[in-house]
């Protein structure tokens, strides 16, 4: 008896799930400086935060990152 693999193509759809929500935060990027905002929920928080750090450190170059979450359905 030989065996077969069988190989089904099934369509998906990936979209944001916004019940899972968004997060901002921001990352100083100075070499040997290892300052973060964390997660926040508001954009503006995460900014406040790099304003703060240049003004205590002058620091002036930051990473910002957007986190949202998304959901994979089967299409059909």
């Amino acid at each position: 008896m030989s065996r077969r693999a069988v190989y089904r193509y099934v369509a998906h759809t990936i979209r944001r799930a916004p019940e899972g929500g968004v997060t901002y935060e921001a990352f100083c990027v100075t070499v040997g400086c290892d300052g973060e905002s964390g997660p926040q929920d508001e954009q503006e928080a995460a900014q406040d935060w790099a304003l703060r750090h240049t003004g205590r450190t002058g620091h002036d170059l930051f990473r910002r990152v957007v986190t949202d979450h998304a959901r994979v359905t089967r299409e059909g």
